[in-house]
């Protein structure tokens, strides 16, 4: 009998987690010659996220003065209830540009056509291009280079 087929590979349960970091998952499972490995983290608590939610439906009801301070987090909203903003197909990281760098695909200003790509979403060490779905003005960025994103999360307005 071998040991060596019992003992585990803790530098495979290593990379799986360094992973689930990256990719930002929730959970990732392997299976491979009878040996399965699951490796998950715990669900972050969203109870600010949800506090934050009602105030700016509550903004606009209030007095001009009170609605001043509160202008940014009304704007932070306005990406997730926009119609036209293309969304991130996937969870992962926005880059504006092909390379560390290079020239940004687009800037707020550039007309663009049906198919031009706007961005790439990293996910699982993939580059996953972002195209435009119609033709217009690149009216907004709602990212940075480098940030994190989820799914169906606006990225960039063209009208």
């Amino acid at each position: 009998m071998s040991t060596t087929k019992n003992k585990l590979d803790t530098g495979l349960v290593r990379e799986l987690a360094a992973i689930l970091r990256e990719a930002d998952l929730g959970e990732l499972e392997v299976e491979h010659d009878g040996l399965r490995i699951r490796v998950s983290k715990p669900a972050a608590p969203v109870v600010q996220a949800a506090a934050y939610a009602p105030a700016p439906a509550a903004a606009p009801a209030a007095a001009p003065a009170a609605a001043a301070p509160s202008a940014p987090a009304a704007e932070a909203a306005a990406p997730a209830a926009s119609d036209n903003a293309i969304k991130s197909p996937m969870v992962g990281t926005a880059y504006l540009s092909p390379e560390p760098g290079a020239k940004a695909f687009v800037s707020v200003g550039d007309k663009v056509k049906k198919g031009d790509t706007l961005m790439l979403v990293e996910a699982m060490k993939t580059f996953n291009p972002v195209e435009s779905d119609k033709a217009g003005v690149v009216k907004e960025i709602y990212v940075t280079d480098a940030q994190p994103v989820e799914y169906g999360e606006a990225l960039i307005l063209i009208e």
